[in-house]
């Protein structure tokens, strides 16, 4: 008879346990969703620090309002990292395309750390290219001086919107020093997105050791669709403006919060997103949003009473759009101090409605980190599954840290990434919400369960 009143108690125990982790994640949901604290850092960042571009004035300001923003929400620490970045500034831009058909201005935008022109600017035919095979085919003869037109469009029929991008990004990062093997003045690329409005979408292009560089500018989607018929049965003759320049570098910050462990302070689960944004963007989806939610992680925690086994931080990391330095000085710095880093979760992927999560994990780990899918259903969030992490957190790999990724819904992402399209107005902030509990409920019981 005892020991059946011990089994009793045991499972008594066992249910009550799994009832209040129930109500636990249920207070996450509740106050992420009835609070107005998020939108108010969102509006914040998105109006009054609107590109804030690695080195920017914007980019200090953001750097100070989430450094207040993570005091506020009650971390237990708050402080600077330092982190070399890239100092590039956009000059005067215009495009105009001459045919006998009359003139047409594109709308345009230059590449982050490409070079410039002049004043006056260049002037060129164009050639309309889809691969870079295609540049080994023509050949110099029929490509120098001449200006290459990388007009790829994203594949709409695949329903990962990544991988879309994947496969037409590539023009953009490495298409400037394609085309100049072959003796071409500039490229003019195709904006890397399924949409197909007049916002052109910035990026970052990559020059190739030893190879000349040329300017490189993104075309909108419309205006490339234009460009192409025009090009069809006469000659295009295209005059670029483009006076960006790369100044010395510079020293910025990640901006760190954490609220210390209870029982293994020394052990760390960081959340984090990135800060910096494209200077013609306001960068609400990429990706002041992830870093709300990342000091949403931080309110809820604080606000809620909940105290993690393990240390979280959340971490603003800053310079990802151009060469992700952020990352690796925190990594760097984890290293420096013997850090112990047990998770690390990523969300920039657009702060649309959450679907679920990414473990960078296998095996019967992998198995535990599924089954917490279980919590997340009655909100609609059942997409667990392998394979995750982020761009900033990837270099905390070597530790063996389980890479986390947040996954939304997607669809509408590259209408706005890297573009004057990603505003405060395009983010429904319920939709937010409902990521930022899912994050800190995911964080929760990860430490709780030492998945």
């Amino acid at each position: 008879m005892k020991n059946l009143l011990t089994v009793v108690f045991v499972l008594l125990g066992s249910a009550l346990y799994a009832q209040t982790t129930d109500q636990t994640v249920r207070s996450i949901f509740d106050n992420a969703l009835s609070d107005n604290t998020a939108g108010e850092h969102l509006y914040y960042l998105c109006k009054n620090t609107k590109g804030r571009i690695p080195g920017s004035q914007e980019a200090i300001h953001a750097i100070e309002y989430t450094k207040w923003a993570l005091i506020e929400a009650g971390a237990d620490s708050v402080w600077l990292q330092p982190v070399p970045v890239p100092r590039w500034v956009r000059g005067d831009e215009k495009a105009i395309a001459y045919t006998k058909m009359g003139n047409v201005e594109l709308t345009i935008s230059a590449l982050g750390l490409s070079v410039g022109t002049d004043e006056t600017g260049i002037e060129g035919n164009i050639i309309e290219i889809m691969s870079f095979d295609d540049l080994s085919k023509l050949g110099e003869e029929n490509i120098s001086g001449r200006i290459v037109f990388f007009n790829r469009p994203v594949d709409n029929t695949l329903i990962n919107t990544f991988t879309g991008y994947a496969g037409a990004v590539d023009q953009r990062v490495y298409g400037a020093s394609e085309a100049a093997r072959y003796g071409a003045v500039a490229v003019i690329v195709r904006s890397p997105t399924q949409a197909d409005h007049d916002f052109a979408h910035t990026g970052v292009v990559r020059y190739s050791e030893g190879i000349r560089k040329i300017p490189a500018v993104t075309v909108s989607p419309a205006d490339a669709d234009l460009l192409s018929e025009m090009a069809e049965d006469r000659v295009v003759s295209l005059h670029l403006v483009s006076t960006c320049r790369n100044l010395p570098d510079t020293l910025s910050y990640n901006v760190v919060g954490e609220i210390r462990g209870s029982e293994k302070p020394n052990e760390y689960i960081t959340v984090g997103g990135h800060l910096d944004a494209w200077d013609i963007s306001e960068g609400a989806h990429d990706d002041a949003g992830g870093c709300v939610q990342s000091i949403e992680t931080i309110r809820l925690f604080k606000e809620l009473g909940i105290k993690p086994k393990r240390s979280v931080r959340a971490v603003m990391f800053m310079n990802e759009e151009m060469n992700s330095t952020g990352g690796q000085v925190y990594e760097d710095l984890a290293e420096r101090n013997n850090e112990i880093h047990y998770a690390a979760l990523e969300s920039d992927r657009g702060v649309m409605s959450p679907l679920g999560f990414g473990f960078g994990a296998g095996g019967e780990r992998l198995s535990k980190l599924i089954g917490l899918s279980t919590y997340f259903k009655p909100y609609g969030i059942e997409k667990f599954f392998r394979g995750g992490g982020g761009s900033d957190i990837s270099p905390l790999k070597r530790f063996g840290t389980l890479q986390i990724g947040y996954i939304p819904d997607t669809q509408r992402y590259f209408w706005f990434h890297h573009s004057a399209n990603d505003t405060f107005e395009q983010v429904n902030i319920r939709e937010m919400q409902l990521g930022s509990a899912a994050i800190a409920s995911l964080i929760y019981l990860i430490d709780l369960y030492d998945l």
